[in-house]
């Protein structure tokens, strides 16, 4: 939602707000661990020997254990940094009280999420800060996992091969409780893997399980963060007894209105529509889309709150909205506005009228925190529904970050939200989608896709717990641009941001010297191991070298100002001209363009080209609300890391 905020300002933001079992895996010898960078006070991580060696101690298959810890962490152990909700180590043992207690504190940016001139601006109150005692089982399995198992809970957050020993423990006793037999065959823990979920429905609870034996099925390999080589063979004929979910005792969700993907498992909590005096209402606005207008975006945010208290806010007529939420342990969604309805959530009012947002839960840790598996595969599913459905093309000037949606006008630049930030993996997640980010053109290509090794590229971040220092070590989806081809050289300046000039800086929340990956832009030269880019007006270079690349080379269309123009005005939104509003009642909006310039000779990639217009609704009663739209086309194109508008007739189109 918002920018990198704390969970009482942020949350409103979003709106914008065996004994051995017969089953053992052989043990792979891959190397010693890559401990660079590390906390001290974090234990080496293990290698597929401590799966091995937990399985056997808690008589869990080797399978089930390893199927779990991929989907809840890809066999990750973060260094010890807990998860966006609270969650330590491969299996993910949550502790979201000592997250809690250590959560940095940050203001909110101030950003009105409706960005509609036409009303005042909407904003938040604080949502609060939950207390230790008032978070759900889910949240707190790590303190369990200590009882089991009898180490402390301080090595289990730290230590990868005890919080495996937990995460076993945990599953031997799920399979207890629900009567059943330690058994070596993987196919008898469809159960005890729903139940782990810690999903309070029975429908997330067996989604979850379904995805964990198609790991199982299909097998997975990979080398962690880390350094070492995990491998789960795939075993493609294994059946689990999936009749075990009607055991587990668990509440139906409310399907009612949802509108989602029947490979998800999605719940019904409706936002509310409601008028409260003096003209005000809340927290969406009725449409009828896509008749009235088409949906070309869907937003990705996060929540910086918890899942309770994320429900609690999207119910409040007063506050803001979204569409869906997803919750981070177990890839639950829940929906709470008709797609065919606006709600308030990026910031501009343009973008949320044709837009979809998508919250996904986070709460209170700083953002070098990870997102699970889970989440980021159901979050997957959603989009491509929701693309299939509106036609909207799955590439990275659709399927934006809030921190990719521009200010509407110059004066709301600065308080544009920077979630979900440098630490979403978006290669993993366009993966996930089925657009891997590949290179599409030769060594000279005009465009590239900007694209890292996401767990080797650690560029340094400052501000994720205290203004100016270093966050924690962690892979980066973001590269950084500077004014030459030098590590040293200062970094380009955005003027949106800082008006008065002043540099752009390392900080985790700074959008104006970052490119993230899958984004595409036009080469404006080459250097050694340096691309430059066009880039917010200005050539801005990157390290990008052959045997470590941080892009790869693309084809698309570009454009750049039609001939005899020296420059053109760039926008925030793409409103239609002053003549489409006669014989209405509409107030005409003002064509207000940002601070930037696109100057003759610059390219920039087109994400598509789209119609003038303003969707009006000021008021409860949907029976005003009507669409202006104008006979002047726009661009969208990738100009900076925000996205921006320019006229159609100002530019001419080449091929790159």
């Amino acid at each position: 939602m918002s920018r990198r905020t704390s969970a009482r300002s942020r949350a409103w933001r979003a709106g914008s707000f065996v004994a051995c079992s017969a089953l053992v895996l052989p043990l792979l010898s891959a190397g010693p661990s890559a401990t660079a960078g590390r906390p001290a006070s974090v234990a080496p991580v293990a290698s597929q020997r401590a799966y091995a060696a937990a399985a056997a101690e808690y008589r869990v298959p080797a399978r089930v254990l390893l199927g779990v810890a991929y989907l809840q962490s890809r066999w990750d152990a973060h260094g010890g940094a807990p998860s966006v909700t609270g969650g330590y180590g491969p299996m993910h043992l949550t502790d979201a009280r000592t997250a809690l207690a250590r959560a940095p504190h940050h203001s909110d940016s101030g950003e009105d999420p409706r960005g509609d001139d036409a009303r005042p601006a909407r904003t938040g109150g604080e949502a609060g800060l939950p207390e230790a005692s008032e978070l759900p089982a889910r949240l707190r399995t790590l303190e369990r996992a200590a009882g089991l198992t009898g180490l402390p809970e301080a090595e289990l957050r730290r230590d990868p091969a005890a919080n495996i020993r937990g995460g076993a423990a945990l599953l031997a006793a799920a399979q207890k409780r629900l009567g059943r037999p330690l058994s070596p065959d993987p196919a008898d823990w469809y159960g005890a893997v729903a139940r782990f979920s810690g999903a309070d429905d029975t429908a997330t609870a067996t989604t979850y399980a379904d995805d964990v034996y198609d790991v199982i099925r299909g097998g997975e390999r990979r080398t962690t963060d880390s350094g070492r080589r995990i491998v789960l063979p795939g075993t493609p004929g294994i059946e689990p007894d999936r009749a075990q979910s009607a055991d587990l005792g668990l509440r139906t969700a409310r399907t009612g209105l949802t509108e989602c993907p029947r490979t998800v498992a999605c719940e019904w909590l409706p936002a509310p529509y409601e008028e409260f005096g003096d003209g005000d209402y809340g927290n969406h606005d009725k449409a009828d889309r896509p008749r009235s207008q088409g949906v070309d975006y869907i937003v990705v945010h996060d929540t910086e709150a918890t899942w309770d208290t994320t429900l609690k806010l999207v119910q409040d007529p007063r506050y803001v909205s979204w569409h869906y939420s997803l919750r981070s342990s177990d890839g639950h969604i829940a929906q709470h506005v008709p797609l065919k309805d606006v709600a308030w959530h990026a910031g501009n009012w343009y973008v949320n009228s044709k837009s979809v947002g998508l919250e996904h839960e986070g709460f209170l840790t700083s953002p070098d925190a990870w997102y699970t598996e889970a989440m980021y595969r159901t979050s997957a599913r959603l989009v491509k529904y929701l693309a299939k459905r509106y036609g909207i093309p799955l590439d990275r000037q659709h399927v934006l970050g809030h921190d990719n949606v521009p200010g509407t006008v110059t004066a709301n630049i600065r308080s544009m939200h920077t979630d979900p930030g440098p630490y979403w993996d978006w290669a993993h997640y366009f993966e996930l989608l089925g657009r891997p980010f590949t290179p599409t053109a030769g060594p000279n290509g005009g465009v590239v896709t900007v694209r890292p090794d996401y767990a080797r590229h650690q560029p340094l971040y400052t501000g994720c717990v205290k203004a100016g220092e270093p966050c924690a070590p962690h892979g980066s989806g973001a590269v950084r641009l500077h004014t030459a081809p030098a590590d040293d050289a200062p970094l380009v300046k955005d003027i949106g941001l800082r008006p008065g000039g002043q540099d752009s800086t390392n900080g985790v929340n700074d959008t104006g010297a970052r490119a993230s990956t899958g984004q595409q832009y036009a080469v404006a030269g080459r250097n050694g191991d340096w691309t430059a880019i066009w880039y917010l007006g200005q050539k801005a270079w990157f390290h990008n070298p052959r045997s470590r690349p941080t892009a790869v080379n693309a084809r698309a269309l570009v454009l750049t100002p039609k001939d005899g123009a020296t420059e053109v005005p760039v926008y925030g939104r793409a409103y239609p001209e002053a003549a489409a509003y006669a014989g209405t009642s509409v107030p005409v909006q003002a064509l207000s363009p940002l601070p930037y310039k696109l100057l003759a000779g610059q390219r920039y990639v087109i994400g598509d080209r789209a119609p003038g217009e303003y969707y009006f609704a000021p008021v409860f009663d949907a029976s005003g609300h009507r669409v202006i739209r104008g006979e002047e086309a726009y661009y969208v194109v990738q100009f900076g890391h925000r996205v921006a508008y320019v006229k159609a007739s100002d530019v001419r189109v080449l091929t790159s």
